[in-house]
Order: C-alpha cells, then sequence, then structure tokens
C-alpha cells in the first residue's frame, strides 16, 4: 500500500529532497544514518525505494563500518554531537572512509557543532550540506510522534530541572519542522493554564518564525491562512489514557504484547504450529481498514471480507473451512500473502476478545460509568464506591487494573477525595507499592486530595453526543470535543487564546488548488495533496490511541474540508502511562 497523507509527503521529501538531488547515472553510494534519521526513514521508505535510487548500501553512522574510499556518502543525520562526531571522524584519516560527503540534517544544526564541522578535514570533501527539517516521525497519515517516551517526566518532574528549557527548545524546533514540511504557517493557541503550555507555544511561535524567514512560501494557499496549532497538556484530559477501549488498534496495545509495532503469535495449523510475527502499519490494508473499528464488528467484517475474496477466486467457503485457513492455504498456496493477512487479524481479534473474556468485559463496565458519571441507561451514578469495591477485592483482577479503577471514582468526584479515603482504596485493592501513581498525577494539576492542590482545577465540560454507541464504548476523548469546537470556531478563545491573531474562519468548501507543495504532486493523484487547512494538535506527555482515531473522525465528518493532524512526544498505552506516573517524582538516575 503505497504511504498517504504524512507518511507520502515524508517519504518524497526524502526520496526527491535527499536521495535523488545527488544522484548521478551510473554512480552508487552510501547512505549513513543515525538512531533518529532511521526511525524517520524506516517509517515512511521501503528499502526497495531507497536502492532503487542508486544505494548500494544503508549504514548506522554510531557502528564500525567498512571504509568505501570509491563511493561518496549521503549522510541523513540529526545534528546533534555523537552524530556530528562520527562524522568528522570518518574523514580524520589520511585515508577518508569515503570520497565526499553530501550532508543532510534532520533540523537546525546547532552554530558551535556546524563551526566544528568547519574546522575538520571532512570540509575538504562536502558536496552538498543541507538542513531538510524533518526531525519527527510520520507514524500514520494523520499523526506524527516526536520519539521521546521520557517526555512526561521531563515536563513535570518536580525537581528543579536544568535542562527542561533546552528540552522544549528542541521539542519545538521539532514541531516547526513538522509545519515546515507540511508547508503550514498555522496560528497558535494553546489551552490556559500550565506554565509549560504558553512557554512551549512561545517557543514554538519563534521556531516557526525563523522557519519562515528561510522558507516565505510557508502558509501560503487558498485557505491556508486559517490552520491552527493547538498545544494542549496531558492532564487536561487524564480520564482517556486510563480506560480500557474496545476500538481495534487500542484494544491489541492495550491488551496484548506488542513490542515497536511488532505482534508475535504462535499459528495452530494440523499437526504443525509456526511461530509468526506482524508489522502492524499502514502497509497492511486490512489493519488501516479494521483499527478504528469496534472489536464486536472487526471479525465479522474479516470473516466478510475473507467471504468475498474466497468467492472471487472461485474457492470453497463452507463453515468449516473459513476457521481452518492453514487448510486453504494449502490448497491455494498462490494467495499465501492474502490468506495470511485475513488470518493474523481473525488472530488478533481472537488473542484481544480472550483476554476481554477473562475480566475486562466487568471493568468496562465499571468504567464506563466512573469517566460518563451515568449508567448505560443515562442514569446519575447513586453509589460509585458500592460498583467498585468488589473489583478492588478481586485477587484475579491486576494491581494496574485497580490501580486504572481507583483514578476513574476519583476523577467521578470531581474535586478529589479525602486522603483516609485514598489509603483506604489503595488498601483494599493492595497496592500499596503503586501508590506514587496516584499522587503523582497531581503534578499534571489533576484534584486527586480534596482540599489538597488543584482541588480548585475543574474539569472541562463535555458535548452532549446523541449517537448510538456500544454500552462498553460510551466515553469520548475530551480532545475530540477541542477539535471539533476549534473547526467550527467554537473554542472559547479565553481558555484558548491564540499568540497571534487568527484568519477569520469560513466553513465553506475549499477548491483544491495544486500550488502547494510545489512541482512533487505532479504524477499524482488529487487526493494526494491538500489546499484546506489543517488542525494540527499537539499532545505535552503522549497521546493515546483514542486520541489519535478521533482526529481521522473529525477530518471524515467535516468531509475533509478540514485535516486534523494529531502528534505528542509518545504514544501512551494505559501501562505505560500509568509506568511513567509511577516515576514521576523520581530523580532522573532513580527513575
Amino acid at each position: 500500500m503505497a504511504p498517504s497523507g504524512l507518511k507520502a509527503v515524508v517519504s518524497e521529501k526524502i526520496i526527491n529532497g535527499v536521495i535523488k538531488s545527488v544522484k548521478k547515472d551510473g554512480e552508487w553510494k552510501v547512505l549513513i544514518v543515525d538512531h533518529m534519521s532511521m526511525r524517520v526513514l524506516s517509517s515512511c521508505c521501503k528499502m526497495s525505494d531507497i536502492m532503487a535510487e542508486g544505494v548500494t548500501i544503508v549504514e548506522d553512522i554510531m557502528k564500525r563500518r567498512e571504509p568505501i574510499p570509491s563511493l561518496e556518502a549521503i549522510y541523513f543525520i540529526s545534528p546533534v554531537k555523537k552524530s556530528i562526531q562520527n562524522l568528522i571522524n570518518d574523514f580524520k584519516d589520511t585515508v577518508f572512509t569515503y570520497k565526499a560527503a553530501h550532508i543532510f540534517f534532520t533540523d537546525t544544526c546547532p552554530n558551535d557543532l556546524f563551526a566544528e564541522i568547519g574546522r575538520s578535514k571532512v570540509a575538504r570533501v562536502i558536496k552538498t550540506l543541507k538542513e531538510i527539517n524533518v526531525a519527527f516521525l510520520p507514524y500514520e497519515a494523520q499523526v506524527f510522534s516526536l520519539d521521546d517516551c521520557s517526555s512526561l517526566h521531563s515536563f513535570y518532574n518536580p525537581t528543579a530541572n536544568q535542562d527542561k528549557s533546552k528540552m522544549m527548545d528542541a521539542l519545538a524546533e521539532q514541531i516547526a519542522t513538522l509545519c515546515d514540511t507540511l508547508k503550514e504557517y498555522p496560528a497558535i493557541r494553546y489551552r490556559k493554564g500550565p506554565d509549560e503550555n504558553l512557554a512551549l507555544a512561545e517557543m514554538v511561535l519563534d521556531r516557526l518564525n525563523a522557519h519562515k524567514a528561510d522558507n516565505p512560501s510557508m502558509g501560503e494557499g487558498t485557505d491556508k491562512a486559517r490552520s491552527q496549532l493547538l498545544i494542549v497538556d496531558r492532564g487536561y484530559d487524564p480520564i482517556s489514557p486510563l480506560l480500557h477501549e474496545l476500538t481495534f488498534q487500542a484494544m491489541v496495545y492495550d491488551l496484548l504484547e506488542v513490542q515497536q509495532d511488532i505482534y508475535r503469535y504462535t499459528t495452530t495449523g494440523i499437526g504443525d504450529s509456526k511461530e509468526k510475527e506482524v508489522l502492524l502499519d499502514e502497509d497492511d490494508e486490512l489493519w488501516v481498514q479494521l483499527r478504528h473499528m469496534h472489536i464486536a464488528d472487526v471479525t465479522k467484517k474479516v470473516t466478510e471480507l475473507l467471504r468475498t475474496f474466497c468467492e472471487s477466486k472461485r474457492m470453497n467457503t463452507d463453515k468449516a473451512n473459513i476457521k481452518d485457513l492453514s487448510q486453504m492455504l494449502k490448497k491455494m498456496p498462490q494467495y499465501q500473502k492474502e490468506l495470511s493477512m485475513y488470518s493474523t487479524h481473525l488472530n488478533l481479534a481472537d488473542a484481544c476478545m480472550k483476554v476481554f473474556k477473562t475480566k475486562v468485559d466487568k471493568l468496562c463496565e465499571v468504567e464506563q460509568d466512573l469517566a460518563m458519571g451515568s449508567d448505560s441507561e443515562g442514569e446519575p451514578l447513586k453509589d460509585a464506591m458500592k460498583s467498585i469495591v468488589p473489583l478492588l477485592l478481586d485477587t484475579d483482577i491486576k494491581a494496574y487494573d485497580k490501580i486504572r479503577i481507583i483514578l476513574l471514582y476519583i476523577f467521578h468526584k470531581k474535586k478529589g477525595i479525602a486522603e483516609e479515603n485514598l489509603t483506604k482504596l489503595i488498601q483494599h485493592a493492595n497496592v500499596q507499592q503503586d501508590s506514587s501513581i496516584m499522587t503523582n498525577l497531581q503534578l499534571l494539576g489533576c484534584p486527586i486530595i480534596s482540599g489538597g492542590q488543584n482541588a480548585s482545577n475543574t474539569f472541562p465540560e463535555r458535548k452532549e453526543r446523541t449517537e448510538s454507541t456500544y454500552q462498553l464504548s460510551r466515553w469520548t476523548p475530551i480532545l475530540k470535543d477541542v477539535m471539533e469546537n476549534a473547526i467550527e470556531d467554537k473554542l472559547e478563545r479565553k481558555q484558548w487564546p491564540f499568540l497571534s491573531d487568527p484568519a477569520p474562519i469560513s466553513t465553506q468548501q475549499t477548491a483544491v488548488s495544486s500550488a502547494r507543495f510545489g512541482h512533487w504532486h505532479k504524477n499524482k493523484s488529487p487526493t494526494e495533496y491538500r489546499s484546506g487547512p489543517r488542525l494540527i494538535v499537539f499532545v505535552i506527555g503522549g497521546m493515546t490511541h483514542s486520541e489519535m482515531r478521533s482526529a481521522y473522525e473529525v477530518t471524515r465528518a467535516n468531509e475533509g474540508k478540514w485535516e486534523v493532524l494529531i502528534g505528542s512526544s509518545h504514544i501512551l498505552t494505559p501501562a505505560g502511562f500509568l509506568d511513567d506516573l509511577k516515576n514521576l517524582d523520581k530523580t532522573p538516575q532513580n527513575a
């Protein structure tokens, strides 16, 4: 599946802006990357695409490499001390590691490191030196990540952090490179309250102005003036990261073992079982189709698609063999790729349902009632304590699941609970060793102890939603309300101030203009580039899969007049969020 959206834009920028820009017919080159640039590269380019443009080998700058003095090297690296030191070392001996260097930095190179390059021998053989401004990962078509899992700690750890300002500045530069890549110069808004939101917004504006000075066409084009960048903190909605989500992608990442987007499982065929691993990304068309669907619809949908596929190939599809795909594979080995894909997703859905039925179903009902403040009939909760205590006393329920329930109960109470009540709940649940998770949420501005810090902080008013939902999926992430209100110009300006005056919002359909990305789209269909406005939401401290899903839902609901993108330092799973909170008050070396 060809990359789309954000991935397509970044892939094009790397292939055309880096590799093709130095390509010469009949000449091979070496491509050198570091950790960050390799993550960017592998998120949106296939190795075969890179090799097709005259690259013979891709190497890691941090590893020992065999010299190839007959070939020129393309260095696609981030401008950090370690990478630049290794670049300089490649050219310090009498025999250089490569014939010449074409250097492309992911973002702005600091002056002191730039001067170091100028003083070294590599300066003699540099043929290209450019900053290409892609210091972020295009994780999905409408989702970006800054690839920093320690971000919550860097922002909210209470010990005086000398490096906090430096870290925020680097973050602001990464966000600015995203806007630069999308040719956007958005109006910046932030959630009023936490100091970090305003500080980061001001830093981003500063970096955006620097990029605009170098690239005056940023933000030009029909309706681009209406684009907005919204900065919000994780403490604004601490509920969404705690809930058991029952849409496919969120459920897979919450309930199953997924490492770096790879899911490993054992196939059970007749007489033989195999270890398999599958990468959950947008190259898998079926994953893209299913990832935002409710689990109840996923198995139905896969079975239906499989049946349609089999019928189109005139394969017999009675009930018995639809379950046993291994038998089908033996009969039809030429369709191995397609049948394996269906098999994988049936296996994923099945694995999710197995875990769901072992207690998660009971938890979901209580979680939804607490989050919504009412039961599935819409009746207000009268005695929430009564429904949570049996779960806290149940020894079969995991500690982290109990903590999720306790926190949802506290948030249901709006103003926090008495300290002795919290102690009792922790004792009931037997989670004393993890009690710091609860108290550390105060560092995000959440009211935990009544009358304590943050007791005056209130939770945002939520939109009334009338669309029908599954009983165990009634909650809508608060950021979805924010996205919809921003697009409709209904976002309260006192609560969400602009750093500079925005362009007036009109909701007319915009004509697609082809001037947006220069000439890169010459061979593309009009759906692959945009001229309408974008809403870019950045969440300090991690975003959830349900919030990622919301970006697609809001874009679809307004028929693509606005495209919503969401990004953060990293993607949160419920367990990851609780792990982050557990160490939030520790000094970095102890965390």
